[in-house]
């Protein structure tokens, strides 16, 4: 095979989910509007995601984050 085509089956899975992702973020935007991203908490799994933030809220903040606020439900069984 030649190097051209080797190189793009290569990069085309990439361009193709760089092109889906696009696509998806301009239609949330037409339907949706402007978005502000951040880091959001789940208390449930004790995890963090990027998601869009709705204006009302605030981001989360590493900084404030207390480990023993989270809900393991490894410990949270009752007998």
């Amino acid at each position: 095979m030649e190097a051209r085509l080797i190189a793009a089956l290569v990069l085309s899975p990439f361009v193709v989910a760089f092109l889906y992702a696009g696509i998806h973020e301009y239609l949330r935007y037409k339907s949706e509007g402007s978005a502000d991203y951040g880091l959001v908490y789940d208390e449930e799994t004790g995890t963090t995601h990027v998601t869009a933030i709705p204006e009302d809220e605030d981001a989360f903040d590493p900084e404030d984050f207390d480990p023993n606020e989270y809900n393991d439900p490894e410990t949270d069984k009752t007998t």
